[in-house]
């Protein structure tokens, strides 16, 4: 499994393409994370003078003239936030976070050590960590993308082959492709791997999902799987 299995990497983050290869297995993309906001030529990127009071900002952070802010948020760099994106109360960003055009960062969400391509909704009461979303990713209110195993141990992942890999990453989050969905209150386990418009309906999920499949809990007992 490679990068471009779930995601098209967007024109809008070009500013980073050197360090998100298509063909670097996708976790290597959250290791990439940091190491490409340290690489930025932060001169480039001046902090906005316009920031409402009650938005509190901390180191290197990058907003673009048509963020939309709100009245209170927490913001730590390093952060690069694009085009169009709107931010909403109370979203703690605490570093390392990188979003495209159009992302909504919602209302008392968590965001940490993450990748958001173009048009990513995750509008209320989401944890984000250790995570990379695709293009038009949209998770419901209330999801969780777990990152540490309760073992704290190294997170390993389930790919499309079905074999178990080694990540090397003792946190790891979802994997999420373009266009997928997640339901309401669903809890991703750490190494989560969702294909490309594929859902989880409302539930824990871990493992691989494979690109255009829906899955659901079925009368309380076990998974139902169904092409969406």
């Amino acid at each position: 499994m490679i990068a471009s299995d779930l995601w098209q990497f967007p024109e809008t983050l070009v500013a980073f393409r050197a360090h998100f290869a298509d063909n670097a297995a996708p976790w290597e993309w959250v290791r990439r994370i940091a190491v490409a906001l340290k690489a930025l030529d932060w001169s480039n990127y001046p902090l906005r003078t316009d920031l409402p009071p009650g938005v509190h900002v901390k180191g290197q952070v990058y907003l673009h003239p048509t963020v939309k802010l709100p009245p209170y948020a927490v913001i730590e760099g390093p952060c690069w936030i694009g085009p169009e994106c709107d931010i909403r109360p109370s979203a703690y960003i605490r570093g390392n976070v990188i979003a495209a055009r159009g992302c909504t960062l919602g209302n008392s969400c968590e965001y940490k050590n993450a990748l958001l391509l173009d048009g990513v909704e995750t509008a209320h009461f989401n944890y984000v960590g250790d995570t990379v979303l695709g293009n038009k990713a949209h998770l419901g209110a209330g999801v969780i993308c777990a990152n540490l195993k309760l073992a704290r141990d190294e997170v390993l992942v389930t790919t499309a082959a079905d074999s178990r890999v080694e990540t090397g990453l003792r946190k790891l989050g979802a994997l999420v492709g373009d266009a997928a969905e997640v339901g309401c209150n669903s809890v991703l386990q750490p190494g989560t791997i969702l294909g490309p418009r594929s859902a989880v309906i409302s539930m824990p999920f871990h493992g691989y999902l494979a690109p255009d499949t829906l899955v659901r809990v079925k009368q309380q007992f076990g998974f139902m799987k169904r092409p969406r």
